[in-house]
């Protein structure tokens, strides 16, 4: 993983946190920037996202999505400049957002974000966890390196958000947690021992943590995509989409939208009796 710069290459500012650990892992983009200044006050009244994974794909999708259901959205990703076109995307829209950046391989520095966001906002009211790589390989291939850097984005970095996030949304006695997994995590794949094992994983991660939670008012639930037309699939999808959506029951690739329509509705008010679950998005494809 490439180490960040803590200023933000937009500005030149610094904003530190006040974990100093964490100053080199993300940078805090100003908010100056990409916040009206008549929109800033209403970070406390309205209700706060953060989007991991959120510069393209499946993330971009849902960061975009939230803000127009009405929440202020901080989305978060390696780069900054994707980011800064998202949010300027939102804004033109009439969302409110803002973003940081952050590689959530590296230790607890999502979780350190996470915190970080909690404390200078007064709120989190909802954690969607999509960050993610992949490494694939056949197992008698596979390096350590190749599967440990998988657990570490796909699983590791997770776990530091939902510890993070757990304590203002529990003060809140309102959350909602949103991890995107992957049919792999539940039927395997060949050559996804490491992506597969995270994924598993991760569904084991938000079932306790729905339990511990719950109580609460805090929930938290799995979106598991099947095939989704995305930059990381492209290539394999390459030449052979037709091939690939006859084993498909709705006979087509799925598409960002259907997987950020889930997690709206996991993410909403409406989506507090839902908790612990595992909600397939796949169009059939493992049944």
């Amino acid at each position: 993983m490439d180490p960040k710069d803590p200023v933000s290459p937009a500005s030149g500012i610094h904003r530190r946190s006040s974990h100093a650990r964490a100053a080199n892992r993300y940078t805090l983009a100003p908010s100056e920037r990409v916040i009206p200044h008549h929109r800033r006050s209403r970070i406390i009244d309205q209700r706060l996202a953060i989007v991991t994974g959120a510069s393209r794909g499946i993330g971009r999708s849902i960061a975009s999505r939230l803000a127009a259901d009405g929440l202020h959205v901080v989305a978060v990703a390696r780069s900054a400049e994707p980011l800064g076109t998202l949010v300027e995307e939102i804004t033109a829209a009439g969302g409110s957002a803002e973003f940081r950046t952050c590689d959530v391989g590296e230790g607890n520095a999502l979780g350190d974000l996470v915190e970080e966001v909690a404390e200078t906002s007064g709120r989190l009211d909802v954690l969607v966890n999509n960050a993610g790589i992949t490494r694939d390989g056949l197992i008698l291939r596979m390096s350590d390196e190749d599967f440990d850097q998988v657990i570490a984005v796909n699983l590791r970095s997770i776990f530091s958000a939902c510890r993070a996030a757990a304590r203002p949304m529990m003060r809140g006695r309102y959350g909602r947690i949103v991890n995107i997994g992957s049919v792999s995590g539940i039927a395997g794949n060949a050559g996804q021992v490491n992506y597969a094992t995270a994924k598993a994983g991760l569904i084991g991660m938000t079932k306790s943590v729905a339990k511990e939670l719950g109580a609460k008012g805090v929930t938290a639930n799995v979106v598991a995509p099947g095939f989704v037309r995305t930059d990381m699939t492209e290539a394999l999808a390459s030449g052979r989409e037709d091939e690939m959506a006859k084993m498909i029951t709705v006979r087509r690739l799925g598409e960002p939208e259907d997987i950020s329509g889930a997690v709206s509705y996991l993410a909403s008010e409406q989506a507090g009796y839902v908790t612990g679950q595992v909600l397939v998005v796949d169009g059939g494809l493992v049944i």
